[in-house]
């Protein structure tokens, strides 16, 4: 799934339709597809392949970021007002590495 900030950094508008059919696009056109950029365009519709290209930069780029912990999770709270109770395995390993 593309973030949001992709758009806002000069990728252009993306529909959720469009960020579908990338992310399809990328899981069928892996990196050794020759004409990986022109197959994408095509399968996404309404882009360019440098627009895809470009799209999957950035998509890189923010799972780098996220990856690095330079993200800070979403502080998600309950009906209950007790955002611990509904932690995802995730968010607690990365609450316990912050602990020790």
């Amino acid at each position: 799934m593309a973030s949001s900030s992709m758009s806002s950094r000069g990728s252009g508008s993306w529909t959720a339709k469009q960020n579908k059919d990338f992310e399809r696009a990328l899981a069928k056109y892996d990196k050794d597809t020759p004409d990986r950029w022109y197959n994408v365009a095509k399968a996404v519709g309404g882009k360019t392949a440098e627009e895809v290209k470009r799209h999957y930069e950035l998509l890189v780029e923010d799972v780098k970021h996220i990856e690095s912990g330079h993200v800070p999770f979403p502080n998600y709270w309950t009906t209950g007002g007790n955002s611990h109770g509904n932690l995802s395995d995730e968010e607690k390993r990365m609450k316990n590495m912050k602990l020790h």
